[in-house]
């Protein structure tokens, strides 16, 4: 086997060209990208299909890299002509020296929440006010378009009602298109291999539907309207940095009227309905500690980079094919800054501190954590049952705590307790968590093994 082990559907990128292939070896060029199918057993070599030509074949597992994680200076724009408020006067002088096609979107400083698209033609710029209107824009009132992003493609193919065709972007300073760093990090996919089905999920900023990438079942999460889309981009670039058993993995990113973020599909659905619908006569305690132990894993090593979840509940947890914990939307949790409207906060999961002050770190991550594990407890049960989000912000000030749940054993509901410590400086590490829990799973033994989901460790995959 391969000394460096890529699982199945893991993408990779060609450190150098391989023009000239023998009989059952895939051509390619330096940087791109490969989707691995097997490791060939006895070689150190990798069966894989080339992303853009979707051919398969042999390749050395020397001739390999990871993909590499989009720098955190790197700040990718979806938009890169967009330049936020800026004035007329400001964009005329971005828009130096004068060049047919230049050009730049501004949001208007005299109408608020409306763009201006300016275009430099002959010796001049000019201003064309985008109007909204039933949730479109349009600039003539007879093209219209969804988001900035289709006005912005028409523009580049067709004149229509401006002055030239739009042809050069004028890149914000500090911008770097999203598309260019993607493809070179290897993290950019190619829409046509990409077949969408039924929708599976329904979250705040669109839908999340299966789908198959060459030949790999994927989930996919679509974003369409452009500036969310453009804040999404910003998070998933985070999930570019992390790789962990107990993570969902993105997998790449499709540029396309907004983003598709292209992620492993978890074939058992969230944790909370996987224990709603299963109840204790299927799931044994050794599972209820193995499901809490890989949430711990998996946010140890979030803590350990020093990401920030900020939305962990049970909802949030998905299972894998061999019942597999992992957390997901770890990179996506600060989409939203919701810090300023806590209306929008998940309250029952938040710490004070974050409900309070938008004071977020991974000692609130340990908050939410302690709520995930009654969650995990009680079989899927809303946490706070009976009390309204006003009564519970209200009751923990005065030190009021669940009851532990029941069948819970008392050690568990103990680490509950110490994650809900008023001072976040008193609730334990991850660290201290994953070692405590794995103590008590050693005590409670394994599974069974009797029936789907009751499943020894020693069966679970840990790639």
């Amino acid at each position: 086997m391969p000394s460096k082990h890529w699982p199945a559907g893991t993408q990779c990128v060609t450190k150098h060209d391989h023009t000239k292939p023998k009989a059952g070896e895939l051509a390619f060029h330096k940087g791109d990208v490969v989707t691995i199918i097997e490791a060939v057993e006895g070689r150190n070599w990798y069966r894989a299909r080339h992303n853009e030509s979707g051919q398969e074949g042999l390749l050395a597992a020397g001739a390999l890299r990871e993909r590499g994680a989009i720098r955190a200076d790197h700040k990718l724009s979806l938009m890169p002509w967009f330049h936020g408020k800026i004035s007329g006067v400001e964009a005329v002088q971005e828009l130096q020296p004068p060049e047919d096609g230049l050009f730049l979107v501004r949001e208007s400083v005299r109408h608020p929440g409306d763009y201006v698209l300016c275009v430099s033609f002959g010796k001049e710029v000019i201003h064309y006010r985008v109007l909204h209107q039933d949730n479109t824009l349009s600039i003539d009132s007879e093209q219209y378009f969804c988001n900035l992003i289709d006005m912005i493609e028409h523009y580049t193919e067709q004149q229509g009602a401006l002055c030239t065709k739009l042809v050069k972007p004028k890149a914000k300073s500090g911008m770097k298109s999203a598309e260019e760093e993607l493809a070179k990090a290897g993290w950019l996919l190619n829409l046509q291999h990409l077949t969408l089905g039924e929708r599976i999920g329904q979250g705040e900023f669109g839908d999340v539907l299966q789908g198959e990438y060459m030949g790999q079942k994927v989930a996919v999460k679509n974003v369409k309207c452009d500036v969310t889309a453009q804040a999404f981009l910003a998070e998933t670039a985070a999930m570019t940095k992390v790789r962990h058993k107990n993570l969902v993995r993105l997998l790449g990113v499709i540029l396309h009227n907004g983003l598709y973020i292209v992620m492993e599909f978890m074939s058992k659905g969230n944790l909370v309905n996987f224990l709603r619908t299963r109840g204790r006569a299927l799931v044994p305690l050794p599972q209820l500690l193995q499901f809490s132990l890989d949430v711990a894993q998996g946010m140890d090593y979030l803590e350990s980079k020093k990401l920030v979840h900020r939305d962990l509940a049970a909802r949030n947890i998905l299972i894998s094919e061999d019942s597999v914990a992992k957390v997901s939307d770890f990179g996506l949790a600060r989409v939203n800054p919701r810090g300023a409207d806590t209306t929008l906060l998940p309250v029952k999961w938040t710490a004070p501190e974050a409900l309070k002050h938008n004071k977020f770190s991974s000692k609130s991550d340990v908050w939410s954590y302690g709520i995930l594990l009654w969650e995990v407890f009680s079989f899927g049960r809303a946490p706070y049952p009976k009390l309204s989000l006003k009564e519970v912000t209200e009751q923990l000030e005065q030190g009021y705590r669940m009851e532990p749940p029941e069948g819970c054993p008392p050690t568990v509901y103990a680490l509950m307790r110490s994650c809900w410590e008023m001072e976040p400086g008193k609730r334990p590490s991850f660290k201290k968590l994953t070692e405590k829990l794995q103590k008590e799973l050693n005590r409670a033994g394994a599974a069974p093994g009797t029936g789907s989901q009751a499943i020894s460790i020693s069966q679970r995959s840990r790639d």
